[in-house]
């Protein structure tokens, strides 16, 4: 057993994440890094969860639950930050927790990342899906009932067609090099965040005073709507709307110069993102009561076409077909690189960790598009959202509990960070303790789910990980 545990402990040597990413090219600039974080952050939470969260539990208080997820996403942000400076690697918290504390809770990490950027992937395409048949339900076409959701036979639908769809587009596009990628997202990004701005402005203009009355509705006993029970759980549920920290620390090793890119674009989205949420939030429950934007997956475009700004509705539409796309490139993108580095470390097949002439990890590019194809497709879509801000919450403790194990090696077996995370020792606790209390707020459902999750993380590093990692061969064994 001492012998298990010991092995459980062995730390990865940074020179190998090095020789090994030396493949990738790098090449994203600061610029490139916004555009991917916010075109994850600016994503699909922004057209479609705001109103969803507004009617299920915070009421017109949605602007606290995406303050509360900011706070709690800016702490981890400054992890990331010192993280990726010192650690410049693919894989982002699965390869710092791999240097820093051991394979083994690397593999913990890796997992609950995997969760995150896998499910999120399929909640992105089934959001885009929502918008594109909103869109073309205005001009009078509509799909079979069967293809437009996920399995639910009460309700018809069986398959979404179009999230498959959107997914294996992507998976194309992502295929032919980051470089090219980078250039697309950020011309959609700039698009979106225009289109943002006039829905803000326009939308305005339909505000009603008094659906902001009362601001934060009593809570319901036995339930999660109303009160502060209410906006911890609206916290929860839209703290994917963050995952774009993790979409961008994934691509540390094709970044330019990550010491001083990487913190700049992590925090540039940040502010970027949280300021765009508070405002689209504000203005969402502003223009109706915030109970007729239960199960609305487009409440945006809705809210516009209810006001009498056709127009602009379908416009916003068309943006949020084409701007959701942003989202689903960078969250494919780094969970692709992901899946790579679990095949560089030997944790899965060695293949996945493969790089071809292009410079993309393929193998590992298409295993994550197929799958995803079938998760999208099948699931509904607020139970993505639920799974998905589980397996980022993981995320974000792990890499704020790592800078207790990252701040004495630095300058010493490591590079000295060119960006610290401020007021250490006290604020990575603050921050493992806030992302747990958001964490503690998610449903039962997706507790229990994370749990199973785990279980089968589990079997497979013991059953092949543990037996195949390239950490053996370092090691003598």
């Amino acid at each position: 057993m001492k012998k298990l545990f010991e092995r459980l402990l062995w730390k990865q040597d940074p020179a190998v994440y090095q020789q090994k990413d030396a493949k990738l090219t790098p090449s994203l600039r600061i610029i490139d890094l916004i555009g991917l974080g916010t075109g994850m952050v600016v994503g699909t939470a922004i057209f479609t969860l705001p109103g969803i969260v507004a009617a299920e539990h915070t009421g017109p208080a949605v602007p606290l639950a995406f303050i509360v997820a900011a706070i709690g996403a800016g702490l981890s942000a400054l992890a990331y930050a010192e993280m990726s400076s010192v650690l410049p690697f693919a894989g982002s918290a699965f390869s710092w927790i791999n240097v820093l504390f051991g394979e083994f809770f690397g593999w913990i990490a890796g997992w609950a990342l995997l969760a995150e950027y896998f499910i999120s992937v399929a909640f992105v395409a089934s959001g885009w899906s929502a918008y594109m048949q909103g869109f073309l339900a205005s001009l009078g076409i509509k799909l079979p009932v069967a293809l437009t959701g996920g399995f639910n036979p009460r309700q018809g639908s069986y398959v979404d067609i179009l999230a498959a769809v959107a997914i294996l587009a992507v998976g194309i596009l992502i295929s032919r090099g980051v470089h090219q990628v980078s250039r697309i997202e950020n011309i959609i990004v700039a698009i979106k965040l225009l289109v943002i701005i006039m829905f803000i402005v326009v939308g305005a203009t339909a505000i009603q005073a008094h659906n902001y009355v009362p601001f934060i509705p009593a809570h319901r006993p036995g339930t999660s709507f109303g009160g502060w029970q209410g906006i911890l759980a609206g916290t929860a549920q839209i703290f994917i709307a963050y995952v774009g920290f993790d979409a961008i620390a994934a691509n540390t090793a094709e970044t330019k110069n990550p010491q001083k890119t990487m913190p700049r674009g992590l925090i540039g989205t940040l502010v970027l993102g949280t300021g765009f949420f508070i405002a689209v939030s504000l203005v969402l429950v502003g223009m109706f009561k915030y109970s007729r934007y239960a199960n609305n997956a487009e409440p945006a475009a809705w809210a516009l076409r209810q006001s009498g700004h056709y127009l602009t509705a379908n416009l916003l539409s068309v943006v949020a077909i084409i701007g959701i796309f942003s989202a689903l490139i960078a969250i494919l993108l780094a969970s692709s690189r992901l899946i790579y580095a679990f095949g560089r470390d030997g944790l899965l097949p060695s293949r996945l960790g493969i790089v071809n002439g292009r410079h993309v990890p393929s193998h590992a590019l298409w295993l994550i598009t197929l799958l995803a194809m079938v998760l999208g497709s099948v699931f509904p879509f607020t139970f993505l959202a639920t799974l998905v801000s589980a397996g980022t919450l993981v995320a974000f403790i792990f890499v704020s509990l790592g800078i207790y194990a990252l701040r004495p090696r630095e300058g010493k077996d490591l590079p000295d960070a060119q960006f610290k995370m401020p007021w250490y020792p006290v604020l990575p606790t603050i921050s493992v303790l806030f992302s747990a209390v958001i964490f503690w707020g998610l449903n039962k459902d997706a507790k229990i789910l994370m749990v199973g999750w785990f279980v089968i993380g589990l079997l497979i590093y013991f059953v092949y990980g543990i037996r195949h990692s390239i950490i053996n061969q370092e090691h003598g064994k």
